[in-house]
């Protein structure tokens, strides 16, 4: 008959499948083990398994900075990103003995030698470049109106020539800094190097409020002036300025100038500062794209004097500016994020 042969056949091959299958399991694992061993390894995290700490200083600019650099490293990197409270010296020791935190985007080093020195000694430390396109932080300036008036008035030379057609044959007012800062001694011996003592008013104000407003009043005033200031700073991005060219610096005549007992000041440009994105060591051999990033990252300082005007408007905060320069500043930091990001 028929159906019992049927029936025998069904039995026998039921009677053989599990037999079969592990055999058939055995052979596709084989398969999906030689298909893995021949796909590429997942590229490890561009910014490693643990939280990259970013310090955050107490001051303006560098807090600007920290808030900036956290957010394009995670958007455009995918970083997890720690920013922490951060202090000059604290952070450059703690970073020179546990290498943490792992950036800190505004060193000032010249202020910090004790510490930075035997960082860097110890390996420890590195700077991956300049947390500013310029390194000249002080200077003299005169308003956009006197610049617009006078297209020949580039530098500090050139006073002596101009400052008789500025005000009417008058003197004009020269704003240094506090008579007990630094500067002031500076700015003295530049009056008398550059041959100005008979054509400025030598005003040195009280406190850092009254150097303010009497810049401010001189402009609302249309004055014509010439003064100190530093960089940077909002003072600078809030009216329109212009540095005047001081010269190169020369270290031999920059001391003279610093001293009370400087005979005959010759001109030379402010000392520069040495100012870096410091990271630790593990950042250049672990995460190198990152390290590569703050190399490219100097901001020129003209445009961290903007944020820092933005950040006198009322409401502002770090957090907001920094936002603000990302969502609009694509121009600049493209450069810093370059081809390396994912």
């Amino acid at each position: 008959m028929i159906l019992p042969s049927v029936g025998k056949a069904l039995l026998a091959l039921l009677l053989l499948t599990p037999l079969m299958t592990p055999a058939l399991a055995q052979v596709t694992v084989l398969d999906q083990a030689q298909d893995n061993a021949g796909a590429p390894p997942s590229p490890p995290p561009v910014c490693g398994t643990q939280p990259l700490a970013i310090a955050r200083m107490s001051w303006p600019s560098a807090a600007l900075l920290a808030e900036i650099h956290a957010r394009l490293l995670a958007a455009h990197f995918g970083c997890e990103i720690k920013v922490i409270p951060g202090d000059l010296a604290a952070t450059g020791s703690s970073m020179g003995s546990t290498g943490q935190p792992g950036v800190a985007p505004e060193m000032w080093i010249n202020r910090i030698a004790e510490v930075w020195n035997p960082a860097i000694e110890a390996q420890m430390v590195r700077p991956a470049g300049p947390s500013y396109a310029e390194a000249n932080f002080e200077g003299w300036f005169i308003p956009d109106y006197v610049a617009g008036a006078h297209p020949e008035l580039t530098g500090a030379a050139g006073l002596a020539a101009a400052l008789p057609t500025l005000n009417g044959g008058g003197k004009v007012r020269f704003v240094s800094c506090p008579a007990d800062w630094a500067c002031a001694l500076i700015n003295r011996n530049l009056v008398r190097a550059y041959g100005l003592d008979n054509l400025v008013e030598l005003v040195e104000p009280a406190n850092r409020f009254e150097m303010d407003t009497l810049i401010g009043e001189a402009v609302s005033r249309q004055e014509a002036i010439v003064f100190y200031y530093w960089q940077p700073n909002a003072v600078l991005a809030q009216f329109g300025f212009h540095p005047l060219d001081m010269g190169a610096y020369d270290e031999a005549k920059a001391k003279c100038l610093a001293s009370l007992s400087c005979a005959s000041p010759a001109p030379s440009a402010f000392a520069p500062e040495t100012v870096v994105v410091a990271l630790s060591e593990w950042v250049f051999t672990d995460i190198p794209a990152i390290a590569g990033y703050f190399q490219r990252s100097a901001l020129p300082l003209a445009e961290m004097n903007g944020l820092l005007a933005q950040l006198n408007t009322p409401g502002a905060t770090i957090e907001g500016v920094a936002e603000r320069f990302v969502a609009e500043r694509g121009d600049i930091w493209r450069k810093w994020v370059g081809s390396e990001a994912p």
